[in-house]
């Protein structure tokens, strides 16, 4: 039986109060929710959420669990400087993490999958913080973010990477990254967590990508390499994307908890010009703790929830 995640209002009264009894107006959870709604509607300032929750009148207000009427940007502003962010962020972290277990295993995913990636956050110059840059772990399933990590910029990724694995699942759950993060360390934490991971390959590892390129070129005698396709049609263009995966690495490469490898293959054309796109990519999969061989089916949602969403595959050769 699939157990449901709490309330988040009720996730919200666990956050600790600091502010003292006396003189109290508004519960902490009410503020918060009612951020949380603003914000759902479009709100992305302290004046915005304090006007949301004045507009929508009683029955709103006391719905979010408020006695008297919303509080003004003022208190607003007050309680977000002052919250304990770390205790905000595991409480909603753990919220995430119930959220992602409560969802029923999909067919061709059945592991929860985590795309690391790290974004400039919006509207960070407005507040006073130009330049400020997350490193988020989000859910692929339901788009939840489960942890993130503010580094100083995009270099920084490589080593702020390790403090947020420490605050993730990772146990049968499969993580994607960019090349970036393609790292030897990063690889062998996903694995010691009984995680697994999918990795893009390009020139910051260049011994592993020539190795994959390889394969490619000149597959090894008895290497069955097993391909999908997909062509879409629209804007002028048709897309026709392959997919194929090799094993041969497997006892040959060092990289920790390595098991495939495979690449992408993307050919574009415009029929009104000619014009013709060749694009090619490698990426390095590790399915270490999972019992189950990894096929084309399983891979085919992590590698595209990554980097787009709604692409469908039709299999082309034992997969």
């Amino acid at each position: 039986m699939i157990a449901h995640p709490r309330p988040l209002i009720e996730v919200f009264a666990m956050i600790p109060d600091f502010r003292k009894p006396r003189g109290k107006r508004h519960p902490f959870a009410a503020i918060f929710a009612l951020a949380c709604c603003a914000m759902l509607c479009g709100a992305r300032s302290y004046s915005a959420i304090a006007e949301w929750g004045r507009n929508y009148g009683t029955r709103i207000a006391q719905a979010l669990g408020f006695t008297h009427a919303p509080p003004y940007a003022a208190t607003l502003h007050t309680v977000f400087r002052h919250v304990d962010r770390d205790a905000f962020e595991a409480h909603l972290s753990a919220w995430a993490n119930q959220v992602v277990e409560s969802r029923p295993p999909g067919v061709a995913t059945p592991e929860p999958a985590i795309a690391l990636d790290g974004k400039m956050l919006r509207g960070s110059k407005k507040q006073g913080a130009p330049g400020t840059h997350l490193l988020s772990a989000l859910a692929h399933q339901v788009g939840v973010t489960l942890a993130q990590h503010a580094v100083d910029d995009k270099t920084n990724e490589i080593t702020a990477v390790e403090t947020l694995l420490q605050h993730l699942v990772l146990e049968d759950r499969i993580v994607t990254m960019d090349a970036l993060l393609t790292q030897r360390h990063i690889a062998q934490t996903v694995v010691d967590k009984g995680g697994d991971y999918v990795m893009m390959v390009k020139e910051n590892q260049p011994q592993l990508r020539a190795d994959i390129e390889l394969v490619f070129t000149l597959p090894p005698v008895g290497d069955h390499q097993a391909t999908a396709r997909t062509v879409d049609l629209g804007h002028g263009r048709i897309e026709q994307r392959n997919l194929t995966t090799s094993a041969a690495l497997v006892g040959y490469s060092d990289w920790p908890g390595l098991a495939q490898v495979f690449e992408l293959g993307r050919h574009v054309m415009f029929p009104k010009t000619g014009r013709l796109l060749l694009d090619s990519r490698v990426v390095d999969v590790s399915m270490a703790y999972n019992p189950i061989v990894v096929t084309l089916a399983s891979l085919k949602p992590f590698f595209f929830n990554h980097l787009q969403s709604g692409v469908r595959f039709s299999d082309h050769g034992g997969a």
